[in-house]
């Protein structure tokens, strides 16, 4: 049975994402995120992630209201606390 109300994480990348946040790009034909990135995780996947004003989803799954997540979470820190509340990933290398 399908989860019809799935759980909907949202945290600052790590850099062990990397290879996640490169899929996710890929999959969204988009050029990988760089910088500051926070992520949205539903059931253990990355479905979505913000850096800056770019956003890179899944389109194979509905994201719009978890981007809406990513953007009030943005919004959110910056507001709190003076920064943006979210980690630097570092740049991967190709092999």
């Amino acid at each position: 049975m399908q989860n019809l109300d799935p759980t909907v994480v949202i945290r600052a990348a790590r850099g062990s994402d990397g290879d996640a946040l490169e899929g996710l790009a890929r999959l969204d034909s988009q050029r990988p995120l760089a910088g500051d990135v926070l992520v949205a995780e539903q059931d253990g996947a990355l479905v979505a992630a913000l850096a800056s004003d770019r956003v890179i989803a899944d389109p194979f799954r509905p994201t719009t209201d978890v981007i809406a997540l990513l953007n009030v979470r943005a919004g959110g820190s910056r507001r709190r606390s003076g920064h943006r509340g979210r980690v630097r990933v570092p740049r991967l290398r190709a092999a």
